[in-house]
């Protein structure tokens, strides 16, 4: 009796220990974020400025107006997409489940492109936003709002006339994701080149081009919506083994799926708005978590969204730099880092 209770023990610590050591990357990786870029602030001048204290205007101005509101969209976004993998993945018990194979994400390309066809195009600058003729960026974001969360309806009603079960709803949500790449695709063969470069620039996902009242406004998501998914942890680890053991143990396991998709797509439809498409984060990174935290999700949630967030924001770091002065879409790196890292984990799996 005393040893499996001793081994559990260890295994709790060990967990316990991970999380403390990923949250405490994170401000270091945020402090390194901040300093470094083409025009380097020197890491004992950011304690000073984001206190309030006598600096460099120069400097003031670059963590201000570009890099903090940039690390901190990384952080949230992170955050956000890893959670929303991670309980999307356990409501279906489908490793292959997040919002982007789910069709969300191409149906918000679908929708920002459409609105910058009717709109006329826009000018996209060189701090990457938009400008010029046509609609503004916030009528683009809510058009990329708008269509996601139509897919979303979309999947859940027809996953809920099949039963919801969850390789139901993934096909619904790969035919979906071919549907909308489809439409993205004669809107750019229709589109003329100011607008075909606006729509190019949009599906680009991109933390530089958000503003501090867009990360307030996916704060106002993220924040709730991740602390719901936490409290359902002991109802997605009694999901874990079977629908029927869960509803013997009074779990409404209906209303759990429909409602966790419901929110997990909402989130990642605020997201992708926002900043555009960022792929394989909410895929990736709950199968990273999994190697080192197991299943539990009352680890599994917390941890994959402290990963989620140091991941994006290393991404984004590193995009900065790869190409300074010039700035890579973080979208662009976390392609060519998650599609080997996802093809690894599969293989490990299979061989496991």
């Amino acid at each position: 009796m005393n040893r499996p209770t001793k081994t559990y023990r260890q295994s709790l610590q060990r967990r316990l220990a991970i999380l403390v050591a990923l949250a405490l990357l994170l401000p270091v990786a945020l402090a390194v974020s901040i300093a470094v870029g083409a025009a380097s602030v020197p890491l004992t001048e950011i304690g000073t400025i984001l206190c309030g204290g006598q600096a460099e205007t120069r400097h003031v101005r670059i963590v201000f107006d570009i890099r903090l509101p940039q690390a901190l969209a990384a952080l949230v976004a992170g955050a956000g997409l890893a959670v929303s993998g991670a309980t999307m993945q356990g409501v279906l018990r489908n490793p292959l489940t997040s919002p982007f194979t789910l069709g969300i994400s191409g149906a918000a390309a679908f929708g920002a492109a459409l609105m910058l066809f009717l709109g006329g195009g826009n000018i996209v600058n060189m701090d990457n936003t938009f400008s010029g003729s046509g609609f503004s960026s916030g009528a683009i974001a809510f058009g990329a709002f708008l269509w996601a969360m139509l897919a979303t309806v979309a999947v859940l009603i027809f996953g809920r006339l099949r039963g919801s079960r969850g390789e139901t709803i993934i096909l619904i949500g790969v035919a979906l994701n071919s549907l909308f790449s489809a439409g993205l695709m004669f809107l750019q063969y229709l589109s003329d080149d100011t607008r075909l470069a606006a729509i190019v620039f949009w599906t680009f996902g991109d933390t530089a081009r958000v503003t501090w009242n867009g990360l307030g406004l996916m704060l106002v998501f993220v924040a709730p919506i991740s602390v719901y998914f936490l409290s359902q942890s002991w109802n997605y680890n009694a999901l874990a083994f079977g629908e029927e053991t869960a509803m013997g143990l009074g779990v409404p396991v209906r209303r759990l799926r429909l409602l966790t998709m419901l929110l997990a797509s909402l989130l990642t439809a605020v997201l992708v708005a926002l900043l555009g498409i960022i792929g394989f984060v909410g895929l990736v990174v709950p199968h990273i978590v999994r190697l080192f935290v197991g299943s539990d999700h009352r680890f599994l949630l917390p941890c994959s969204l402290v990963f989620g967030a140091l991941l994006l924001l290393v991404a984004d770091t590193s995009a900065r730099l790869i190409l300074a002065p010039r700035v890579l879409p973080v979208s662009v790196l976390t392609a060519f880092i998650g599609v080997p890292v996802f093809l690894m984990l599969l293989i490990n799996r299979r061989d496991s």
